[in-house]
């Protein structure tokens, strides 16, 4: 839904627009935090970097990037967004696919102890 936000361990989310195959969130993360690194069975994403320094893990191999640079992720490609620097990061992530739920994760890693296959 338009508007719905979250807060996790790393920082929040808050979702921008969504329509049929599409969703559209601004991910903020916290200094020197990281997302889980996951994979995702229904959706693709495309990171848009708004502000701060991206270094992002796909599929094991380092991928960094900056403000208006992007990064491409492809379904079922194991991800992660890492903050390493000491100001936040702003990452705008379109996801593409026939599902965008938040149910669709599959947790390889997390620094927070969360389960392997939930929500966010």
């Amino acid at each position: 839904m338009i508007g719905e936000s979250e807060d996790r361990p790393w920082g929040s989310w808050t979702v921008l627009d969504e329509g049929d195959g599409f969703k559209v969130k601004r991910i903020h993360v916290n200094p020197h935090s990281r997302l889980s690194y996951q994979t995702h069975e229904h959706r693709a994403e495309h990171w848009v970097i708004a502000a701060g320094r991206c270094t992002a893990i796909i599929d094991g191999e380092t991928v960094v990037a900056g403000p208006g640079e992007s990064i491409w992720v492809e379904v079922g490609q194991a991800h992660r967004i890492t903050n390493q620097e000491d100001h936040p990061l702003v990452v705008v992530e379109v996801q593409l696919g026939s599902y965008t739920g938040e149910d669709d994760i599959c947790r390889l890693e997390d620094d927070y102890g969360r389960t392997p296959v939930a929500a966010g």
